[in-house]
């Protein structure tokens, strides 16, 4: 179990109709560091996507990925670096919770950002050390809900128990007082090392961790392109869903991704018209 005796998180059934996402503004700004490749460390796991299945690249930190990672590093100290926007909180509970029960030590470092879910599985550190430059971003659990107004009060009621959980994991590991712990969600509140060293939320900030940069030559020049794009859409309150399905409408292409992807319209060829609204919401 985790050395600091930290507790399991409560777990939720992901409701049918819920669609994740990054915090827009958070996105914009990961989605400018170039693509870095992973540790070749094998007793590092290295979290620099979105948190959940990332459909540019077939990849995303998920709870399979890191539980193969935990099984194959074994009984040994382990350290997870972060440089992640968040994304999909059910994913990032799970995350948590497998590295909260890792029988040795777990120390995190923060090389960016460790956002939304991404702060959520931080938590599971036994040391966290955040590098200067770097940020911790906390908020209420947020997503897209579809339905008609009976689903929208359920929703209402489920997202408090989410932010009920999560609130339980940041105090847990932090120390801070719930109402403390509230206000700083309710506020969206971006805490640097030295803040976030105050609050409980990491324990040393550490001028040896440098944010990733990757190598120029290397870096793949088209994914950061798309994750620019997706960003500006973001930013303009197109959700997810409509995101993807606006760059597959204009040829861009994408790994395999779930049923959530609109067949018809990934299939009917470029949309002109979509493209001009993909240049006027990044002109806006």
């Amino acid at each position: 179990m985790s050395l600091r005796k930290l507790p399991e998180a409560k777990t939720f059934q992901r409701p049918q109709n819920f669609q994740w996402d990054a915090p827009s503004d958070v996105l914009s700004k990961w989605a400018e560091t170039p693509v870095v490749a992973a540790s070749g460390d094998d007793t590092t796991i290295t979290m620099f996507e979105v948190i959940g299945e990332d459909w540019w690249t077939g990849g995303g930190v998920t709870a399979k990925r890191i539980s193969a990672a935990l099984r194959s590093i074994g009984e040994k100290d382990v350290t997870v670096k972060i440089n992640s926007p968040g994304g999909d909180m059910f994913e990032g509970i799970a995350i948590y919770n497998l590295l909260r029960s890792h029988p040795a030590k777990v120390t995190v470092e923060v090389l960016g950002w460790a956002a939304s879910a991404a702060s959520i599985i931080a938590m599971a550190g036994d040391e966290i050390r955040m590098g200067l430059g770097t940020f911790m971003m906390v908020h209420n659990a947020w997503g897209v809900v579809i339905g008609n107004r009976h689903d929208m009060r359920d929703a209402a009621d489920l997202f408090d128990g989410f932010d009920s959980a999560i609130a339980d994991i940041y105090e847990a590991r932090t120390g801070m007082k719930r109402a403390e712990i509230v206000k700083l969600m309710d506020a969206e509140t971006f805490m640097g090392p030295t803040d976030a060293v105050k609050n409980g939320f990491a324990d040393v900030v550490d001028d040896a961790i440098e944010q990733p940069e990757g190598e120029a030559k290397n870096m793949d020049r088209g994914l950061m392109a798309r994750r620019q794009t997706e960003a500006a859409l973001a930013k303009a309150g197109f959700p997810r869903d409509k995101r993807s399905e606006l760059l597959v409408e204009m040829g861009v292409s994408a790994a395999p991704r779930d049923a959530s992807r609109n067949p018809a319209a990934r299939d009917a060829g470029i949309d002109k018209a979509a493209v001009q609204r993909l240049i006027e919401t990044i002109r806006s």
